[in-house]
């Protein structure tokens, strides 16, 4: 990898098709990738749906990635993958085949119209910071951990999968 790695956080979600394979082939495209390597991934979760509660629930997983990218190229890289694994952008909120957010990109902080780092919602959000926490429990976020956060957090209906960090390796 050329130039300085940058820590960065990812989620990876998605509830139509087959999730399970849709985030394992995102991980392995950007493992791929001579300026990225994936360093550990989170257990599979299930989740339910966030927004739009008409649908059926999702799979989330996070991911700690190591970069040479700077935040708008990976951003690029991560919306081109969307495309290959056929993700169609209908509905806010609505079922996708695959998602890719990024939450953390090292210390910075990006306040674009299509770029926002951190991730403006994830603490909102537990069906992010539910894998967030399983990888990265002492990442500080807004003057808290990961896990401080999730403390104050609904987290009913997530529900852990027997799956373990290498599931996308298989």
């Amino acid at each position: 990898m050329s130039g300085p790695n940058s820590r960065v956080f990812l989620s990876l979600g998605g509830n139509l098709g087959d999730p399970v394979q849709s985030m394992a082939a995102a991980l392995h495209l950007l493992d791929e990738d001579a300026e990225t390597r994936v360093v550990t991934v989170s257990s599979l979760y299930r989740t339910p749906p966030w927004g739009k509660t008409d649908q059926p629930d999702f799979l989330n997983i996070a991911a700690e990635l190591s970069t040479a990218l700077s935040p708008h190229v990976l951003l690029e890289f991560c919306l081109d993958i969307e495309r290959r694994l056929k993700r169609v952008r209908e509905e806010r909120w609505g079922p996708r085949l695959i998602d890719i957010d990024i939450l953390v990109f090292g210390t910075r902080a990006i306040h674009e119209t299509e770029l926002a780092v951190p991730h403006p919602r994830m603490l909102e959000r537990a069906f992010v910071m539910v894998p967030l926490a399983e990888i990265a429990p002492d990442l500080v976020l807004a003057d808290k951990t990961v896990t401080e956060r999730l403390a104050g957090m609904d987290v009913s209906g997530i529900e852990r999968l027997p799956s373990g960090r290498d599931w996308w390796q298989a």
